[in-house]
Order: C-alpha cells, then sequence, then structure tokens
C-alpha cells in the first residue's frame, strides 16, 4: 500500500522503508505459520492503552515463537467509535500510534495483523493493517458496512473496494473485516484472486443464539471458499453492548478445530500446515461456551463491570427494596465488582411490607454488602404539606422521586455510581417514574424481560459463574423470586393490576419489539385478543419518549 494512507508522521516511516531489505521480510515462502489469535477487551478513546496492550500480547506471543499476532477489529481506536471518527485530531493521534505499531514489528518478532483507521485521498477507513520488519506489508479497508442496530458505519465511514489478499512470506492471507463475511462477494473475490485461508477480525457484540449464527455463517463462507478460516472476536463491555470474544477456527472442511471461551480475554498461538491440498490449522483446542441462561448473565456481569471500572466510579449503590429486580442488580454488581464495591439501601415508605424489610435485609446479608435503611416517610410527608391535593398516581411517583433524591446524594456524597434497577417490561411499557426509578448512572437489567429475570435469579441462587466475585451459594431469599411483583407505592399493590401477567406481557412485547410483528400478526402468533394487543402496543408507543431519557445499559 502507499504509506502515505498513513497520516501523521508517514514521511518518517517511507524513509525507514527504503533503508529495510524487503527479502528479510516477505519474501521467504513457508507451509507453516504460529498464527496467535489475541482475543482482546478494548476501551474507544484509548489509543495509548490499547497500544500498549498489543504490545503486550506481541511480546507474549513472541515468547512462544509465534509467526504472526491478529487482533480484532479497531483493537488500537476500540470499537465502535462512533463520532470520534469525525475529530480531526483523534485520526492524526489514530495515524501516530499506528505509526508506532508499525515500527514496533521492526524487533524481528512476529508480524502484527491490528485493527486501526486508515484515511486515503481524504476517505475515512475501517482498516486492518499487516505489519512486519517494521513497515506496511498491506492493508484490507472494510467493504461491507453495517448500517442496523447498534451499528451506523456508513455514517462515518468509507466502503473500501472488494479487498485482495495480503501476501506475507509466501502466503496470500485474505482478511476480510467483521460484515464482509455476511455476504458472500467479499470472500468470493478474496478466494477467486487466491487467497489461501481467511482470517476475519470482529466487533461482534453479543445477542441471543449468536454463537450459532457465526457457525453457520463461517461454515458457509467455508464451504463456498475451500478456505479455512479464523474468526476473531474482541471480548469486554462498552457502554450498551457487550462484546462475549467466542473465536474459533474453522478448517476448510467445515469442522472445528478451534473454539475460544467467552467472555475473557485469551491468547492462543495456532498451528497452521500448508498442504498442496490447502491451508489446515492442526491445532485442536476447545473451550466450552456458556449455556443459557448463564451467556445473558454474564453479558451482564462484563457490561456492568467494564462500564464502571472505564468510567472510574468506586463502586456502585443501588435502592435494595426486597423485590425480584434489585435483588438481581445486586447480585450482577457483586458479581462484577464485589461486595466491597457495592452499596445497598432500602427506603421504606409506610406502604413497604415488613416482609420486604426482612427479604432487603436478607439479600444484602447474602451477598455481603453494605445496607443502609433510609426511611423516607418524613420527606413524604412534608411533600404532601406543601402538595396536599395530589392526585394517586401523582402522589406515588412522588415516593419514588423522593428515593432517587436520597439515593443521589449519597451518589454524590461518597462517589459511587447509582445502578437503576428497572426491567425492559416495565420501560416498555411505561410502567417507571421518570426521575424517578429511572434515574442513575447504568441500568443491568435494560434488555431483561420480567420473564428473563425470573430465569436469571433461578439460575444464580443455583449457580456461581466462574470469575464472578460473588458467593456460592443462594444470593437471595426464595420468597423473593416467588412473591407477585409490587411497587409498594400504595396498599397492596400489584403489578398485575396495572399489566397483564407478565408471561402474557412478555410474549406480546417479545412479538412487538424483537420479532417487529403488527398487532395483528402478533395476536394471531401469540393467540392474545387483538384490543389487548392493541393497548400494549398503545403503551409501547406513548412510553417512547421516557426510553429517551433512561440510562445506558
Amino acid at each position: 500500500m502507499p504509506l502515505s494512507a498513513v497520516r501523521g508522521p508517514s514521511t518518517r516511516l517511507r524513509s525507514r522503508d527504503r533503508a529495510l531489505n524487503p527479502a528479510s521480510v516477505t519474501d521467504k515462502p513457508t507451509n507453516r505459520l504460529r498464527i496467535a489469535l489475541a482475543q482482546m477487551s478494548q476501551r474507544v478513546g484509548d489509543l495509548a492503552g490499547n497500544a500498549a496492550a498489543i504490545v503486550e500480547v506481541r511480546a507474549k506471543a513472541a515468547a512462544d515463537d509465534a509467526d504472526l499476532v491478529m487482533t480484532p477489529e479497531m483493537q488500537l481506536t476500540g470499537y465502535p467509535v462512533e463520532d470520534l471518527v469525525l475529530k480531526a485530531a483523534f485520526l492524526r493521534a489514530t495515524a501516530e500510534e499506528t505509526v508506532r505499531l508499525v515500527e514496533a514489528t521492526g524487533d524481528g518478532g512476529p508480524a502484527l495483523l491490528f485493527g486501526t483507521i486508515l484515511v486515503e485521498g481524504g476517505l475515512t477507513y475501517n482498516a486492518m493493517v499487516l505489519a512486519d520488519g517494521g513497515r506496511i506489508i498491506g492493508r484490507t479497508l472494510k467493504h461491507e458496512l453495517p448500517n442496523y442496530g447498534t451499528f451506523d458505519e456508513k455514517r462515518i465511514f468509507a466502503a473500501g473496494p472488494l479487498p485482495q489478499p495480503i501476501e506475507w512470506r509466501g502466503v496470500k492471507l485474505g482478511v476480510p473485516i467483521c460484515e464482509d463475511i455476511w455476504f458472500e462477494p467479499v470472500v468470493a473475490a478474496l478466494a477467486r484472486a487466491g487467497a489461501d485461508l481467511l482470517l476475519v477480525p470482529n466487533g461482534s457484540p453479543f445477542e441471543l443464539d449468536k454463537d450459532d449464527l457465526r457457525h453457520r455463517l463461517v461454515r458457509d463462507r467455508v464451504t463456498e471458499t475451500g478456505l479455512a478460516l479464523a474468526y476473531l472476536n474482541r471480548v469486554g463491555g462498552q457502554d450498551e453492548l457487550a462484546f462475549d470474544g467466542s473465536s474459533f477456527v474453522l478448517n476448510r472442511d467445515g469442522s472445528l478445530a478451534v473454539q475460544m471461551p467467552d467472555w475473557t480475554e485469551a491468547l492462543l498461538v495456532t498451528d497452521w500446515h500448508g498442504t498442496d491440498d490447502g491451508w489446515r490449522c492442526t491445532t485442536e483446542h476447545r473451550s466450552g461456551l456458556d449455556p443459557h441462561p448463564q451467556d445473558i448473565y454474564n453479558a451482564m456481569v462484563v457490561g456492568l463491570r467494564d462500564y464502571v471500572t472505564a468510567n472510574g466510579f468506586p463502586g456502585v449503590l443501588l435502592g435494595l427494596s426486597g423485590g425480584i429486580d434489585s435483588a438481581l442488580s445486586a447480585a450482577v454488581a457483586v458479581d462484577a465488582l464485589g461486595p466491597d464495591k457495592v452499596w445497598c439501601v432500602m427506603l421504606p415508605s409506610k406502604y413497604t411490607s415488613d416482609e420486604s424489610l426482612e427479604d432487603a435485609a436478607g439479600c444484602a446479608r447474602m451477598l455481603g454488602v453494605r445496607h443502609d435503611v433510609v426511611p423516607i416517610v418524613a420527606a413524604v410527608g412534608a411533600v404532601d404539606e406543601v402538595l396536599p391535593d395530589l392526585p394517586d398516581l401523582a402522589a406515588q411517583n412522588v415516593q419514588a422521586r423522593l428515593r432517587m433524591v436520597m439515593l443521589m446524594a449519597l451518589s454524590n456524597a461518597h462517589g459511587h455510581m447509582l445502578l437503576t434497577t428497572g426491567n425492559k417490561s416495565e420501560m416498555s411499557v411505561g410502567y417507571a417514574t421518570l426521575y424517578g426509578d429511572m434515574a442513575g448512572g447504568y441500568s443491568v437489567l435494560k434488555d431483561a424481560y420480567k420473564t428473563t429475570v425470573f430465569a436469571l435469579s433461578r439460575w444464580r441462587n443455583a449457580n456461581r459463574p466462574p470469575r464472578a466475585l460473588g458467593p456460592d451459594g443462594p444470593v437471595m431469599p426464595d420468597r423473593v423470586i416467588d412473591k407477585p411483583p409490587s411497587a409498594e407505592l400504595k396498599p397492596n399493590q400489584k403489578d398485575e393490576d396495572s399489566l397483564p401477567p407478565y408471561s402474557l406481557l412478555d410474549r406480546i412485547l417479545e412479538s412487538l419489539v424483537e420479532q417487529e410483528r403488527s398487532v395483528a400478526e402478533t395476536a394471531r402468533a401469540t393467540g392474545v385478543d387483538p384490543a389487548v394487543v392493541a393497548d400494549i402496543e398503545k403503551k409501547l408507543l406513548r412510553a417512547e419518549y421516557k426510553r429517551r431519557q433512561a440510562p445506558p445499559g
């Protein structure tokens, strides 16, 4: 590639290239390779930190005699990088760090295939750079730019042309980037151009059943091209996304050679052998992946852990009501951060039952966290004196908002980030108080329907996930799971006074939201009265203004 494609101090790099002996870097054909797959976390915008991690992992791979180290998509910048791409200063800084990483390969160690941003011809690209011997051997520019769901790459990147293989040590490496393998043309073009194997860097976030989907997709590309494929994914939380890693290698016959773990960083040096029939990964390594619902639980743990850590909070604070949502939120927080970094506060009103007080205390005791009781009865009385004739619903919301006043005061005073504890079912239909129980810095259960909350709570009471910092054994009393959900904002209140049973509500919401069906289609699919479905859709649409103001999660 023309080295002018790397902005910043590229002239200095170009001068260094002229002094290098290319034969010592690229012209030695080989039929054996040791490729290190670096399943890494990232921090968006932390160029120095991400670069240091790349250098560190390369040194570890060098100690294991790796020939090539591969990182995930946009490992240098973090992914998704969003509007940082639009800042000229960030692009200049990225170019400078890219040059430094390229130069670092001049030490005689392994080549480095890493994700970064390149600017060519005034256009900005999501790119992978292959560096060896202190110079750039080649690069790939991402061709297929995702523009759905959480992705908006067409807004911030230019689409690269159909890529050509990068020739290195006599081997032609096809390097399609993430979305490039979701469609046939990119890998087909690489195969036609003589690629020997496919190395695919990814920034693929966790979704339900994503592992099966990835394996089916990659097997299709392997079958179509007859090429072995290494699928390398990033890991860790980034705002509202959780990346599960779960990297793997399929050989050209579609067999699984390597399965790396989910939810944790890992470096695996894989052996590859080239024959007349093509290249094959001879390493056999298969880590087990999380079953359901452990996968969801670990997504919550990783997402919360990395959000709190990246933002520099010493810990988290939450209102522990004695109900299942706050109990599960507290359990996730303890597993993510440790009990010493989780502070639970019970804020009883005159409607809070003794049972709830006991259950909140029981949760805190089982989790080993700090637990304080701060009654809001006097504060509610003060508001009643000032506003004595509030309607019933407004009076209920006063209680929720006063609780958040207390919790935010403690957060301000001690520095802990406030967690909200509402679930997706409630938020979907607006069964939550704006500037009340919706207030906070992060929502653990934001994408978990109430039925999922029940399933996760039962699962966590019976299981302790690997690497969890919380206790073995149950994390909440069984009564918290079994009792009817209630906001306890008025006498004898139950959620089902205002909502259909959650088992029914969630089926309707999943159809309307996840499957994007109409009211009529949802009624047919669920067997629910169309009038009930229409009412839920009305609530769903009217609550959008609340969801726009909800915290990330």
